[in-house]
């Protein structure tokens, strides 16, 4: 073929179609996501092997791991005193308490039901010795100094301690009881009594409440007697005056005038003369004793109602109970008298290991003291709340408290009652206030080795050890005497002196010790 000819064929050859830039793109995008999610595949497995060597389940944790290494705790050996302490509270008190139940009352003018009619005082303030705190149907209320309660009421002739107690407390009062003997009910007693219930404004209330009817007789069977002892002793009517009908005792008598001769028929009438002078004059000796007995009984009284005796002044008035106008069904006030002092009841479990004498320290939260006291009493019977009502009069005009005073008494158990006295007088502000006493039951004479309670064992051969360990961890038994516990602590001496020393370390119990991976 010839030249010209293979050109014509060349030039007449197909020609391929172009593609379209669009078509281009698409196929690039295409190639992408399958890079993509190759990618995304590859990441996902990847992750997954990680996830399988990382999380494991609680059982291969479990198989993987084996049980800790086992460590001591151990504790140092002191040297101090050790005290056996029980923490309890307390209330703060005043040392006597005396609820102020006035049953009983009577006026001059009858008895009826007791009823206040005034009460000048309200619950706070001061109270002082002879000072008026209440009116119970027109009658008074005072108080006065003095330790024992009234038992009884006190009349002139009686005697008694309580008689000597009522005359001091009104010599103290600026009201002198004269030439009376201590503890004589006499006329000094009477006059100062009367001084004092004028003081307050009251007239006291009479011994014996005839209205002196009894006083009266006694005077004029003293003058009616004398009458006769004159009669007797006159010349003129030596035999007495003549009875009525003209005929004495000793039959007839002479007329005016007429007079007994010696050795004449009226020799027996000189006799009946002597014998009628005798029996008058022994009349007056008895009238004029009964004259003395009404005179000594009569007077002012003072009864048990109306009078409030306290240990010391100035007293206060912790509550009241009443209100003018209301009948007296139970304590109308209650007075507190003398030094603060701490009270507690005690479970039957403490009362077994406290008495009196014990350290106590008193511990007030509000005002951030401590103040250092003593056990003062510790009661042998329990004690019982006061049921809520009018309560029985268990002695007139007052109950005071007791320390050793027990029984149900109808209300809530509350145990055994124990004192607590502070070696310093509690302040004023501490009344009322609900305090934390620490008693110390026992101590140690001095200084002795103390170690925790858990450091001492008891082995097969019932002796008592501890276990020592040295710093290089090397652990030996020391046998011990134990002493007085403690606070989670106890005393220890060694059987053999010098085996054990402050400082030393003592076994206390056995701890795990952390671990890492599996045990070996």
């Amino acid at each position: 073929m010839s030249e010209p000819e293979q050109v014509v064929e060349h030039a007449e050859a197909p020609v391929a179609p172009v593609a379209p830039e669009d078509d281009r793109g698409g196929l690039a995008r295409g190639r992408r996501v399958v890079l993509a999610v190759v990618g995304g595949a590859a990441l996902m497995a990847v992750g997954g092997l990680l996830a399988t060597t990382l999380v494991k389940s609680p059982a291969q944790v479990a198989a993987e791991t084996g049980p800790p290494a086992q460590g001591v705790l151990t504790a140092d050996v002191e040297r101090r005193v050790l005290a056996q302490t029980l923490v309890m509270r307390g209330t703060v008190v005043a040392d006597q308490s005396v609820a102020v139940s006035p049953q009983g009352m009577r006026s001059g003018e009858g008895t009826g039901a007791a009823l206040v009619t005034k009460l000048p005082l309200k619950a706070g303030d001061p109270v002082t010795a002879g000072q008026l705190i209440a009116e119970v149907s027109g009658r008074p209320v005072f108080t006065l100094h003095g330790a024992q309660p009234m038992y009884r009421d006190l009349k002139p002739g009686a005697s008694g301690d309580d008689v000597a107690q009522l005359q001091q407390a009104l010599r103290e009062l600026g009201h002198g009881t004269g030439g009376d003997a201590k503890g004589v009910f006499g006329a000094g007693t009477k006059a100062a009594l009367a001084a004092r219930y004028r003081a307050i404004g009251y007239e006291p209330l009479p011994a014996v409440a005839d209205g002196g009817a009894a006083l009266k007789s006694a005077r004029e069977a003293v003058r009616s007697a004398t009458w006769a002892v004159e009669d007797a002793s006159s010349p003129t009517g030596s035999v007495g005056a003549p009875a009525e009908g003209g005929s004495s005792k000793g039959g007839a008598t002479p007329g005016p005038g007429a007079t007994a001769s010696p050795g004449s028929g009226g020799s027996g009438s000189g006799s009946g003369s002597g014998r009628e002078l005798a029996r008058a004059r022994q009349a007056l000796g008895e009238a004029r004793a009964a004259l003395v007995a009404a005179e000594a009984a009569d007077g002012p009284m003072l009864p048990a109602a109306e009078t409030v005796f306290l240990g010391s002044f100035p007293a206060r008035v912790s509550s009241v109970g009443a209100r003018a106008g209301s009948a007296v069904s139970g304590p109308v006030l209650t007075l507190s008298g003398g030094e603060l002092v701490v009270e507690a009841h005690l479970k039957d479990d403490k009362r077994q290991l406290l008495r009196a004498g014990m350290t106590v320290v008193i511990s007030s939260e509000l005002a951030g003291t401590d103040v250092r006291g003593t056990v003062a009493v510790v009661a042998t019977e329990r004690s019982a709340a006061q049921p809520a009502g009018p309560q029985p009069q268990q002695d007139p005009g007052q109950n005071p408290k007791g320390g050793g005073s027990g029984g149900t008494g109808g209300g809530a158990d509350l145990g055994y009652r124990m004192v607590v006295r502070a070696d310093q007088p509690l302040p004023a502000g501490f009344a009322g206030q609900d305090v934390r006493l620490t008693v110390e039951s026992a101590a140690t004479d001095g200084e002795a080795l103390v170690v925790p309670v858990t450091a001492v064992s008891a082995g097969a051969d019932g002796r008592t050890v501890v276990t020592a360990v040295s710093a290089d961890g090397t652990q030996r038994r020391i046998e011990v005497r134990t002493g007085t516990s403690g606070d989670g602590f106890v005393a220890v001496a060694p059987a053999r002196a010098g085996a054990l020393a402050a400082g030393t370390k003592v076994v206390i119990g056995v701890a795990p010790r952390e671990t890492r991976g599996k045990a070996k």
